[in-house]
């Protein structure tokens, strides 16, 4: 028998540092995601860690500034009363950022979900230079975070693009609606702040799969963990979401419903095919069907229906049917059965979720035996933005210790 090989010196310390990095991230998580405050004894109950354990992880978290406790509450049960555990304000913060059609945004928000500050630019970025467009967007995050306190420590950016966004090398590979192709954002950002600071880490993803994130944080509390979100703005975005995770792809890419095919003989899309999804139900499309100025806001179109314009209202009536085509295609294949709309289509969701059900009702094939649920995004506000800081904050989360050590 072959002798056994040694074992490295350390190799034990090693596995119990990682379970302390393990225990760490699990107990900071269960305290930034309650909808009520835990206590230590509460953490101990949920995990089956010892009390003991539990105190010296807290007591650490608090040190580091990333969890505080509230006033004691006096228990029903014999004993001490209980210490409430919170995110702490104000200590690390992340910066979401997004680049659409017609604006840019930046948005700050810490750990405890507060935001701290906001800034966004309209415009038309259709066929825009990036270029022109990247310095816009370092002018406001520079504005955001030129606002914060100076003890804040800011963990990072994410960046919310609407195209397919190359999570591995880096590069946007296409964004259709902003005319971008292969373009390196985050090197473009780095290069444009150098000298100003220290750029922060960088992460990018698409708009809706960012924005899908911001949901599912919203939604954890509500037991709702696994649906198909659409984002409707000029383009129309989607994301998957199972058991509270994202669903990505190999590549990162998956969702990009706005570009499945409602008619092959359709109108050419941005994107090079014909007959997409955007095409139908996208606001440019909205609003071209009903005759109205692609600039002006959607609550035109709203109400000309209301008034029973028959153009506006046979432009939502063709936005529902392709919606709904594109859902039941999607459901047929991934099952499914809550939907969730976000961006345009929440503020949409009564001229479009009657003519979207009829269409469910019809093409999905087990709707008999499973009832389809189309519901508005409870996110409605700068959804990506929000997405996108907390793509950042959450690797603070599950691996606090780096931050510890700062």
């Amino acid at each position: 028998m072959a002798p056994r090989s040694p074992v490295p010196r350390g190799a034990s310390a090693i596995r119990q540092a990682n379970l302390r990095e393990h225990n760490l991230g699990l107990v900071l998580r269960i305290i930034v995601d309650a909808t009520t405050p835990h206590s230590r004894a509460d953490i101990a109950a949920t995990t089956g860690l010892t009390r003991a354990t539990v105190s010296s992880l807290v007591d650490a978290l608090i040190e580091a500034a990333l969890v505080t406790e509230l006033p004691p509450v006096m228990s029903q049960r014999a004993g001490r009363p209980a210490v409430p555990l919170v995110p702490a304000a104000g200590t690390i913060a992340a910066v979401g950022m997004e680049v659409n059609v017609d604006y840019l945004g930046v948005r700050m928000i810490d750990i405890s979900g507060a935001v701290l500050d906001q800034e966004v630019r309209d415009g038309d970025f259709r066929g825009s230079d990036p270029a022109r467009v990247v310095p816009e967007l370092v002018g406001l995050y520079r504005k955001v975070t030129g606002s914060a306190d100076r003890a804040l420590r800011i963990a990072g950016a994410g960046l919310a693009l609407p195209g397919l966004v190359d999570r591995t090398a880096g590069p946007v590979r296409l964004a259709p609606n902003l005319g971008w192709r292969d373009v390196d954002v985050a090197a473009m950002f780095r290069t444009e702040l150098a000298g100003s600071g220290d750029a922060p880490p960088m992460l990018l993803d698409n708009e809706a799969t960012l924005a899908a994130r911001a949901e599912c944080d919203a939604l954890r509390g509500h037991g709702l963990h696994t649906f198909l979100y659409l984002s409707g703005e000029v383009g129309v975005g989607g994301a998957l979401v199972l058991d509270g995770s994202i669903f990505g792809g190999r590549h990162g890419w998956s969702g990009e419903i706005g570009h499945t095919v409602i008619d092959p003989d359709g109108p050419l899309c941005r994107c090079g095919s014909t007959g997409c999804l955007e095409q139908y139900a996208g606001k440019d499309a909205l609003m071209r069907a009903a005759g109205l100025d692609l600039s002006l806001p959607i609550d035109h179109l709203q109400r000309a229906a209301a008034a029973g314009d028959p153009a506006a209202v046979a432009s939502f009536d063709t936005a529902a049917r392709a919606l709904g085509t594109a859902i039941a295609n999607a459901v047929n294949l991934i099952d499914v059965e809550t939907v969730v709309l976000g961006g345009l289509y929440a503020t949409l969701a009564p001229e479009l979720v009657p003519g979207i059900e009829r269409v469910l009702d019809q093409r999905v094939l087990a709707a008999p035996w499973s009832e389809m649920r189309v519901r508005s995004a409870v996110v409605r506000e700068a959804a990506a933005m929000t997405g996108a800081a907390s793509a950042v904050l959450a690797q603070v989360i599950d691996h606090p210790s780096e931050w510890m050590r700062h």
